[in-house]
């Protein structure tokens, strides 16, 4: 039976007070492109419909004009980068597509949940977001389906699935397979990243460019958290929002995945990442 996250709000919250200076940093960006010093719109959107078929999300394209850097977002105080305790980066086996399973010396345990591709676009804000970064590299993490980060949270110390680093391609993109994250009290379903200039600095754990973090529509996740392994999602779901989170609350279409798959068959997540 999994635990309540209710008793360890303070512990998840840790990650909301450390964005307290990022979040005020948005908000002066916001107020100064409101009169004209700053651009602050996001790349195109792309629309869907369903959370069987797509659900709306970033987009792929735009002009240079509509393009903006990824907002900076809060590591959180479970990254597993060496800023707060341990260093998956510096660990032999990171460098994957697969992020389902524990590597190396860990436990050895797989993570359980409805199957999610992810594939993150990353672009050169400064040319309107149309050339890509090849050659980039982004490391990824994300709490399970319990709500629980492995190498932090009790039980799953040992582990170190749902994290994984991957170089970018000749399109910029990395993509990787991992299991529809669960939504744990206080914040909104995410998936957090760091964008690094090469992967040889991202295995260093050194030069990180960006970090940010990917959200998840509602409709997708009200579906998948209908599913078995979910339970703790659809009650802690119930008090959150978009528009209320302490992240994304202050703006989050250049966030929000463009989703398509079914429950069946598993998701697809896509993002494009301006840096």
């Amino acid at each position: 039976m999994h635990r309540h996250h209710d008793d360890e709000v303070h512990e998840h919250d840790r990650g909301l007070s450390h964005d307290l200076p990022v979040l005020a940093r948005r908000r002066m960006i916001g107020l100064m492109a409101g009169v004209g010093l700053i651009p602050l719109a996001g790349c195109t959107s792309e629309d869907g419909t369903s959370a069987a078929g797509s659900s709306k999300g970033s987009g792929t394209s735009a002009s240079p004009a509509e393009c903006a850097t990824i907002p900076d977002e809060t590591a959180g105080p479970f990254p597993g980068d060496g800023s707060n305790g341990v260093n998956v980066l510096k660990e032999s086996g990171v460098v994957r597509s697969d992020i389902t399973k524990s590597f190396g010396d860990s436990a050895g345990g797989t993570a359980e949940g409805v199957p999610l591709t992810v594939t993150l676009t990353v672009v050169d804000a400064a040319s309107g977001c149309g050339t890509p970064k090849e050659g980039a590299a982004v490391y990824i993490w994300h709490c399970d389906r319990a709500g629980d980060y492995s190498l932090y949270s009790e039980g799953v110390t040992d582990e170190n699935y749902l994290r994984g680093v991957q170089e970018t391609d000749g399109l910029g993109q990395v993509t990787f397979t991992s299991i529809f994250p669960g939504c744990y009290a206080g914040r909104w379903p995410h998936i957090h990243f760091e964008v690094y200039g090469s992967l040889a600095d991202a295995t260093a754990a050194t030069s990180i460019t960006n970090t940010s973090q990917l959200a998840f529509p509602k409709d997708v996740c009200d579906t998948v958290y209908a599913t078995d392994g979910y339970d703790e999602s659809v009650r802690n779901l119930t008090s959150l929002s978009l528009e209320t989170d302490g992240i994304f609350s202050d703006g989050y279409d250049q966030q929000l995945a463009a989703m398509k798959g079914s429950v069946a068959d598993g998701y697809t997540a896509t993002l494009t990442v301006p840096v």
